[in-house]
């Protein structure tokens, strides 16, 4: 099944987008965003799907390495790092193509 949520796939790269201060509280990523002046949790696993997006990176990869590192299903895993994308999209923290 080919997941596409808003417009970014599985088969969509994604990469960081500039203008971002990133820093590690207590094993979860928070982000300030210094064009929009706004704070994000990122928690545990959005900071590692961040991580992974320092260069541009394919979604299928980046849900490859989730799968090797947490015990989840492939389809929830494709649907909420989908989401979480889809809402970094949307604020403008994540470019994709």
């Amino acid at each position: 099944m080919m997941l596409n949520i808003g417009n970014v796939s599985l088969h969509s790269t994604v990469v960081q987008a500039k203008g971002n201060i990133v820093s590690d509280m207590g094993g979860e990523k928070v982000m300030l965003s210094i064009d929009k002046g706004k704070y994000y949790n990122l928690g545990e696993i959005g900071g590692a799907i961040w991580g992974q997006m320092q260069v541009p990176t394919l979604v299928s990869k980046i849900i490859d390495h989730l799968m090797a590192e947490y015990k989840v299903e492939r389809e929830e895993c494709e649907k909420q790092v989908l989401d979480f994308l889809k809402q970094l999209i949307h604020e403008e923290l994540v470019e994709c193509n």
